[in-house]
């Protein structure tokens, strides 16, 4: 997943200025960081939105 498209479906979910906060404040322990870190870290979009779903009950739809 490009990570244009990963910030689309964030906007989706959280709306444009909530994604970002959610972003920064959000720890998904999935992953053991936030958003930003795991993208900071070069971890996988998909993997990244796969822990954002898990953590926020994203609908399946978006998934």
């Amino acid at each position: 997943m490009r990570l244009s498209d990963f910030w689309e479906r964030m906007t989706a979910v959280f709306g444009h200025e909530y994604a970002a906060s959610w972003a920064r404040d959000t720890v998904l322990p999935e992953l053991g960081c936030t958003v930003d870190q795991a993208i900071a870290c070069g971890i996988e979009t998909k993997q990244i939105w796969a822990a954002v779903c898990a953590n926020a009950e994203v609908p399946s739809i978006l998934t």
